[in-house]
């Protein structure tokens, strides 16, 4: 309850300086605009620069063989797992 009345006073203590002190506020509100837009582009430069770097490094060639020894090991665990099905049947 308290912050429902703390909230009602702030906002209306809000409503009262943006009404008396307009031109200020607008002048900050068009000050802003600039930082704004010139912080949220260098953080989609950043994200979009990180981004590309991921791209990049999925490109690379590797020359890792682990795709053969993944084929055979799932070949013995399928072996595996109906010898122990076919002995948990018996």
């Amino acid at each position: 309850m308290k912050t429902l009345i703390g909230g009602a006073v702030v906002a209306a203590l809000g409503i009262i300086g943006m009404s008396v002190w307009w031109k200020y506020f607008l002048q900050f509100f068009v000050g802003a605009i600039p930082v704004t837009l010139f912080l949220g582009g260098g953080l989609a430069l950043y994200l979009g620069f990180d981004e590309l770097k991921d791209t990049w490094k999925k490109k690379e060639p590797s020359f890792d063989t682990s795709t053969a020894s993944d084929e055979t090991e799932n070949t013995n665990m399928k072996s595996e797992t109906e010898t122990l099905n076919a002995e948990k049947s018996e």
